[in-house]
């Protein structure tokens, strides 16, 4: 999610461009992400479709989604080793969120977000796709890790909240090697983060307005209303590359 004015949202990452881009609040698979790289030496602000393809796949269409990338394993993967070392980014947002599993099969959904409701970054990666017609796709993903004490019961992982001082050492793959990248991306510290249980309507795609922030019982979701909130979801969700786990 993206709340915070573009004012904001640009003074804490440094970009030239003044974009004008409305609150979101509810971001889905293959919807555009903003996020922030360097290109020609300055931070550039740009939207990409969240879920990345790297350049080697013939045909996206039939390539699972990779939102979300895993610190431990970025080095490894065909899938990422490249950008790690070439094409990191900053992914702009105001929270995320997460499903606690209640058991019976009932998920929770929570909203994660800074405690002082304060833009924060997540560290990320991008590629460039072309097709065998000239077309070309840009895309990205955002980097996980181990979840931090207070939200591991919640779930066990979180995307990198990456703090200011280390945004240049992230954008600059040039003068800073994927090792060294790869050890800023820890969990974020106790108390930057609060979590509350918030509406089922969040589970839709469509719905995308304040009130999915506004706080819930937190009690488990019965099986009726559970069923009613994700049956339409499952029907329109894109298909997610679970390897990667879900955070979003």
């Amino acid at each position: 999610m993206v709340v915070s004015s573009p004012e904001a949202i640009r003074r804490l990452f440094g970009y030239l461009e003044q974009p004008n881009f409305p609150p979101r609040y509810n971001v889905a698979p293959t919807q555009p992400i903003a996020v922030v790289r360097i290109a020609e030496g300055q931070r550039q602000f740009a939207l990409l479709r969240w879920g990345l393809i790297p350049p080697w796949v013939k045909d996206p269409r039939a390539f699972s989604l990779l939102i979300n990338a895993r610190i431990e394993s970025v080095n490894d993967k065909p899938a990422f080793r490249y950008a790690m070392r070439r094409r990191r980014c900053l992914v702009p947002a105001d929270g995320f969120y997460e499903w606690k599993d209640e058991g019976g099969g009932r998920k929770r959904p929570y909203a994660v977000r800074p405690r002082d409701r304060a833009p924060v970054a997540f560290t990320g990666l991008w590629e460039s796709w072309m097709g065998p017609n000239g077309e070309e796709m840009e895309t990205a993903a955002i980097v996980t890790t181990a979840a931090n004490r207070e939200l591991a019961p919640l779930h066990d992982r979180m995307p990198v909240v990456l703090p200011p001082d280390a945004f240049e050492a992230w954008l600059d793959c040039r003068k800073v090697d994927a090792e060294t990248a790869t050890a800023l991306c820890v969990p974020a510290r106790d108390g930057l983060l609060e979590a509350y249980a918030v509406s089922l309507a969040v589970n839709r795609a469509d719905n995308d307005g304040p009130e999915l922030l506004e706080p819930a019982p937190a009690e488990p979701p019965s099986p009726a209303e559970a069923d009613a909130g994700t049956s339409a979801e499952r029907k329109k969700k894109p298909r997610i590359d679970e390897r990667q786990g879900s955070l979003f």
